[in-house]
């Protein structure tokens, strides 16, 4: 019904920039929050940020003052825009979506990832 594709991804040096999107498609009738989720090898997935309907966003500690979330809700695409970039942010970047179908239907849906390194 819905489905996230990621883009953006890419190898940076330390101190770099990536600005990662995330466009939803599908039979969309209205998305709630959007968010971005990484996982290193060998560690748990951790929320990096969310970002609601209107507006509101949250952001792990590890990136506050670091990435900014943003969503253009005319697209259904939401936006990391990550700055001083460090080698610990390397990670598969996801994006997920509770979105509500034409159906009248909530689900949380997941994208496949994009991979962002960090390293000089």
């Amino acid at each position: 019904q819905v489905q996230l594709v990621e883009s953006g991804g890419g190898l940076v040096q330390p101190g770099g920039s990536l600005r990662l999107s995330c466009a939803a498609s599908g039979s969309i009738f209205r998305i709630n929050v959007m968010g971005w989720y990484r996982q290193a090898p060998g560690k748990q997935r951790e929320l990096v940020a969310s970002i609601s309907s209107g507006g509101t966003t949250n952001y792990a500690d590890s990136v506050k003052g670091r990435f900014t979330i943003s969503r253009d809700n005319a697209k259904n695409t939401v936006y990391l825009q990550m700055n001083s970039l460090k080698p610990e942010d390397t990670a598969v970047y996801s994006c997920n979506a509770d979105a509500v179908s034409t159906a009248r239907s909530t689900t949380i849906y997941w994208g496949r990832g994009t991979q962002v390194t960090v390293s000089s």
